[in-house]
């Protein structure tokens, strides 16, 4: 089995750090490259955060509200083994509101995690709501799908809120440009998310964390499938001298050979020595396509949302539960899993919860998607550090992908 990350310490993490040449730092803050690989452009790393060191490459379950749907704190750190999660600015802002996260001490203290956290700012969401948002020079005008009331999101406003919920981790904020669209749009689009990023970066200079911890920006890059728009991107979120950079824009209808080639464009120019965050992907081929590409970390509401309605990702393939055949099988999902929880219940039990419309029946999906998920960027770094990561990819693909 593959070893659980939450048993790396700073004390291994300092000795590794010593003998390391790619080294970003920033006191408590720091991002080492242990390994890469030599047939792909694949890293193994660690990320060391205010809430804990996180070994790369890693997925991070999705937590939009500071709740990953259905799944217990307790299940995400000895099920899953979860480093960190993902929370949302747009939908904690607007519930339950950064007045009552920040009398809470934060977002860790407000939901009883003491791991890393990540926030999306919101940019994503406000893309989403089209028919509600309007995009001006000063920022997005948008009204909430909660009760219709009317906000508005600048760049400085965006970092005020993440400073307040407390994230490890926080996104400059950004357009995020429809697919299709022309290269005319995707212009446009890049040079505001550029000009917001300038604001966000002045204004994350300028004010400090609330809860005596680190936070780190990260900005993102843009430039939908266009080539000579994402080199531009990249190198202007590359000159902000961040300590880490995220890729947009991607995930959003293109196909996934256009979004491998942009991942290869952008990597080419984003440093070597900062981690690369992929937003929004994807599925487990997907994810071994991106960390052969130099991508360090992931999110996607697919494991979970996928999981509520059926659908199982297992080493032996894709399972839709929902299926007659799965009636009368009592093996377990996933009898190689590193969760307990995939081991020990049965096809036909978790068919049967599924088909009743029970909530456990979620319950058991989510947290064995999840811990697919986990355990396969974990295998990934172990076969990065062991040197047998390019065919190892190439055999693990074909395998996940398959429809059982």
């Amino acid at each position: 089995m593959v070893p659980r990350f939450s048993q790396i310490d700073n004390c291994l993490f300092i000795i590794i750090l010593r003998k390391l040449t790619f080294v970003t730092t920033s006191q408590s803050i720091m991002f080492i490259i242990e390994s890469t690989d030599q047939a792909t452009s694949a890293r193994a790393g660690m990320l060391r955060t205010a809430h804990g060191v996180i070994p790369t490459p890693v997925f991070m379950p999705v937590g939009t509200g500071a709740t990953v749907k259905g799944v217990f704190h307790r299940d995400l750190k000895n099920e899953i083994d979860a480093p960190v999660i993902l929370a949302n600015t747009y939908h904690l802002y607007l519930r339950p509101g950064t007045d009552i996260i920040s009398r809470a001490g934060g977002v860790h203290s407000f939901m009883a995690w003491d791991r890393a956290v990540l926030t999306d700012s919101g940019g994503y969401q406000v893309f989403s709501l089209a028919a509600n948002r309007k995009l001006t020079e000063e920022g997005a005008i948008f009204r909430s799908h909660i009760d219709g009331s009317k906000h508005l999101f600048t760049p400085e406003r965006v970092v005020d809120i993440q400073r307040a919920i407390g994230a490890d981790i926080m996104m400059a904020f950004d357009e995020c440009a429809p697919w299709p669209c022309d290269h005319s749009y995707a212009k446009k689009s890049m040079e505001l998310t550029h000009r917001w990023l300038d604001r966000c970066v002045v204004q994350a200079e300028r004010t400090q964390p609330l809860y005596g911890a680190e936070q780190m920006l990260f900005p993102i890059v843009q430039g939908a499938v266009y080539s000579d728009l994402r080199k531009i991107s990249a190198e202007k979120c590359a000159a902000t001298g961040m300590p880490g950079m995220a890729i947009g824009g991607l995930s959003v209808g293109e196909p996934a050979e256009e979004m491998y080639r942009m991942i290869e464009v952008v990597n080419g120019i984003l440093p070597e020595d900062k981690p690369r965050y992929l937003m929004g992907v994807g599925t487990p081929a997907n994810i071994l396509e991106g960390i052969a590409r130099g991508v360090d970390l992931f999110d996607c509401v697919m494991p979970t949302r996928n999981g509520r309605n059926g659908m199982l990702f297992t080493a032996e393939g894709i399972i839709n539960i929902r299926n007659q055949r799965w009636a009368d099988d009592f093996s377990p999902i996933d009898p190689g899993s590193q969760s307990e929880i995939s081991r020990t219940y049965s096809k036909a039990y978790l068919r049967h919860l599924v088909i009743s419309g029970e909530m456990l029946g979620a319950q058991i999906a989510t947290v064995h998607n999840l811990a697919f998920y986990l355990s396969l960027v974990k295998e990934a770094r172990e076969r990065i550090l062991d040197g047998t990561f390019g065919s190892w990819k190439e055999r693990k693909v074909r395998e996940i992908s398959e429809r059982v």
